[in-house]
C-alpha cells in the first residue's frame, strides 16, 4: 500500500532493480514533495509541459493516486534532486481474460545524467511494477530516434502509432 506521500508501495520495485545504481542515485515512487527537486525540469527533456503551479502538481497527484492502481510513476533521485522520470499507465482490458496492459510513457532522463544506465533502470522498475500488479504485456511508443534504447530494453516494432489530435498544430515538442 501507497502511503499519502507517494504515489505508489516502494516494494513493487524490487531491490534488483536499485542494485547497480550508480552510487548515490535511488529509484523510487514519485512523492508529493517532488515538485521542488526538479521533476519538471526533468520532462522538459522529454516535451513542453508548460509551467504549472506547485498546486497543479499536487491536484494531479492526488487525482492519480485517487485511480489506485492505475498510475505508477517513479522517479530516478540524485542529491535529492529529480534527474529521472518514467511512468507506467495500466489499463483494464476485456480481452485476455480481463487482462491489464501496461503503457510505458515518459521516460526521461536529464541530459547531465544520460548515458550511466538510468534509463534501463527505469525501463526495469516500471516492469517490474508491470509484472507485480498483473499485467500481461507493457507498450511504448517511441520515435525512430529512440528505438535502439528500446530494443536494447527488449521491445520490438509490433505495428505503426497512429495518433490524431484535439488541439491546435504544433511543432514537434510542443505537440508530446
Amino acid at each position: 500500500m501507497a502511503n499519502s506521500q507517494n504515489l505508489f508501495s516502494a516494494s513493487l520495485i524490487p531491490t534488483s532493480v536499485h542494485d547497480g545504481l550508480p552510487d548515490g542515485f535511488t529509484i523510487r515512487p514519485l512523492a508529493r514533495d517532488d515538485y521542488d527537486k526538479g521533476f519538471y525540469e526533468c520532462l522538459r527533456v522529454l516535451t513542453w509541459v508548460g509551467d504549472p503551479t506547485e498546486t497543479e502538481f499536487l491536484e494531479r497527484f492526488d487525482e492519480m493516486a485517487g485511480a489506485g492502481g492505475t498510475y505508477f510513476f517513479a522517479v530516478v533521485e540524485y542529491q535529492a534532486r529529480v534527474v529521472g522520470t518514467g511512468c507506467l499507465v495500466v489499463e483494464k482490458k476485456f480481452i485476455h481474460n480481463h487482462g491489464k496492459c501496461g503503457h510505458i510513457e515518459e521516460i526521461a532522463v536529464a541530459k547531465d545524467h544520460q548515458g550511466k544506465g538510468l534509463g534501463l533502470k527505469m525501463m526495469q522498475a516500471l516492469e517490474s511494477v508491470a509484472v507485480a500488479v498483473g499485467c500481461y504485456k507493457a507498450i511504448l511508443n517511441c520515435g525512430p530516434r529512440n528505438e535502439p534504447f528500446y530494443s536494447m530494453c527488449g521491445y520490438h516494432n509490433s505495428g505503426i502509432e497512429m495518433s490524431n489530435y484535439f488541439e491546435e498544430e504544433q511543432d514537434s515538442y510542443h505537440r508530446g
